[in-house]
């Protein structure tokens, strides 16, 4: 049995790449092996053209999974030391870490203990000690787990801001709203291998249009009828509809203007959530 079997992609300067999959596809021992915590069986891996050296750790942040800052240390002195390890001086890791913990409205936890903090706060403060001595090469192992929505909100900025200054970003999720914000590229990967790989248009664009978005009031009957919708994903008021076979979205509002009240209707490509559960959500996940 393979973790991950045959995977291949590249992932261009300056962008940000989506490393994707349910829980269990193999996305976090991709990551090991491209930071050589685990080694491939077969197969070769390079970052920035060459195979990584220590040399070249200091031009990369890398968050895992399982984070791992000491607890008992305070939060300026902590994200200080990270910064420290990538070859930084002390005064210019304190005042970089001071920068990025006003960033993220840390500011007035800079002399507390990390155990101090909650979880999502500790979780800001792993980023910030990851990404501190400005890496080239940015990986992020589920950096939005565990977030509520602000938190989430912050790092997505500081992500965009990176990307906008030229860093290159590889990072793994199940989240695929924060795919469809963030990246460039994608590689979804399923029992270890790749499903889908390549720019995020063009993997849409094999998904084709003709989807409806639809905003309304009202019981909508239609939606169970074959003969006008092969699928649909009702979210109460919100309904994402895929049309038979044939039936052109026009008559899908005709319809639906017949049974309920329409407040919003959109043709569309494909959502990202719903390609991924066409491709892996019948065929089960797995832990």
């Amino acid at each position: 049995m393979h973790a991950v079997k045959d995977l291949s992609f590249t992932v261009e300067k300056g962008k940000v790449f989506g490393l994707l999959g349910p829980n269990g596809a193999g996305k976090t021992t991709t990551i090991r092996m491209v930071m050589q915590i685990l080694l491939p069986d077969s197969g070769s891996i390079e970052i920035f053209g060459k195979p990584l050296t220590p040399s070249l750790t200091d031009r990369i942040g890398y968050m895992p999974e399982e984070r791992g800052l000491y607890k008992k240390m305070k939060v300026l002195e902590v994200a200080a030391f990270f910064g420290e390890m990538k070859s930084m001086r002390r005064g210019q890791a304190v005042q970089e870490a001071k920068r990025w913990l006003q960033k993220l409205d840390l500011a007035e936890w800079t002399e507390k203990k990390v155990e101090e903090l909650s979880k999502g706060m500790q979780q800001k403060v792993q980023f910030i000690c990851t990404v501190l001595h400005k890496p080239e090469l940015l990986i992020l192992d589920e950096p939005f787990s565990g977030l509520d929505p602000v938190n989430v909100n912050a790092l997505k900025d500081a992500m965009l801001e990176m990307k906008n200054e030229g860093t290159t970003i590889i990072f793994s999720t199940h989240q695929m709203e924060q795919v469809e914000r963030l990246c460039d590229a994608i590689c979804l990967i399923h029992k270890g291998e790749a499903v889908l790989n390549g720019p995020l248009s063009e993997v849409k664009a094999k998904f084709g249009r003709g989807r409806v978005h639809m905003r309304y009031e009202g019981d909508a009957a239609f939606l169970r009828n074959p003969a006008f919708v092969s699928g649909f994903d009702d979210y109460g008021k919100y309904v994402e509809i895929r049309p038979a076979d044939g039936i052109p979205p026009q008559s899908i509002l005709k319809q639906a203007i017949g049974e309920v009240t329409v407040t919003h209707f959109e043709i569309a490509e494909p959502s990202l959530n719903e390609i991924f559960i066409h491709l892996v959500g019948n065929k089960g996940g797995g832990q």
